[in-house]
């Protein structure tokens, strides 16, 4: 199996709504803000090789968008995600499958992109991979997220034919060696793939802990859609990561790409911290 980190680039964020209840005068050491109370935030994808299957893990927000959109979001050092399958020298063409943990605008943007004046898959020999449960939610959006869940982003890929959900069930596989943990805190039916690989186990824990400084359990964001579920869920989690020693490999983290687990006299925190080519 060979695994690739492709960051797509950063965008900007309110670092108040990215930390919820933390105060600024703690959140700001982690990921100092801007004049405008802005932090920067990365958009890693993983593309997964296994001999068999070329697998893209989310897309970042794409390029499709028009200039106003992009304005709210500072975009900077953006890539487009099939140049950087292409550096790996891997084809658009040649990827099988693409998984999106949500459909939240920032982690599958990249998914379709615009041909004249047609929306159509990035990837198109791939299957993408959502769940029923988590299309309902974002196809039938609540007020508070609905701006989060772009029509041009997801009904192209129904309109496509290309679309296949994944079963709602703990441990549900997409191949024999990524397993998926579903959460629910952050939105509804939100997939973490856990990728067995060199004799460890790789969690793309996407928005369940966008960045290395989200480990500690009270740090939500203000975006979470059930926060009390999000504690259970990230506590859970990081109990199981750290007694089987994951590795976790940060969607959002400016800096960190993988991290680690240790335990301190605060709690569960962050031990090494490296890139995923340094395994």
């Amino acid at each position: 199996m060979k695994i690739h980190g492709l960051n797509t680039g950063f965008f900007k964020l309110d670092g108040g709504a990215m930390f919820g209840v933390v105060p600024k005068s703690i959140w700001n050491k982690l990921n100092p803000a801007d004049e405008n109370n802005l932090c920067n935030w990365a958009m890693r994808c993983l593309l997964v090789d296994d001999g068999e299957r070329k697998i893209i893990i989310d897309t970042g927000i794409g390029s499709k968008q028009d200039e106003k959109f992009f304005r709210h979001y500072y975009l900077s050092e953006t890539k487009d995600l099939r140049d950087l399958v292409k550096e790996k020298g891997y084809s658009a063409d040649s990827i099988t499958d693409v998984f999106l943990t949500h459909l939240h605008f920032d982690h599958c943007g990249g998914a379709i992109i615009r041909e004249g004046d047609k929306l159509v898959p990035a990837f198109p020999n791939s299957t993408y991979w959502s769940n029923e449960k988590h299309w309902d939610w974002a196809t039938k959006p609540n007020e508070r997220e609905k701006a989060s869940f772009l029509k041009e982003n997801i009904l192209p890929l129904e309109e496509s034919g290309k679309l296949k959900f994944m079963k709602y069930e703990q441990g549900a596989f997409l191949t024999p060696d990524i397993s998926v943990r579903f959460v629910d805190g952050h939105t509804g039916a939100m997939m973490l793939p856990q990728i067995k690989y060199k004799g460890r186990t790789i969690v793309y824990v996407a928005d369940l802990l966008p960045s290395a400084a989200h480990i500690p359990i009270p740090y939500v964001m203000a975006y979470d859609m059930f926060p009390l579920t999000t504690l259970q869920e990230k506590k859970s989690f990081l109990e199981e990561a750290s007694a089987n020693n994951y590795i976790l490999f940060f969607e959002h983290d400016p800096v960190i790409e993988c991290c680690e687990l240790q335990i301190t006299d605060r709690g569960i925190r962050s031990g090494r911290t490296f890139k995923l080519e340094d395994l």
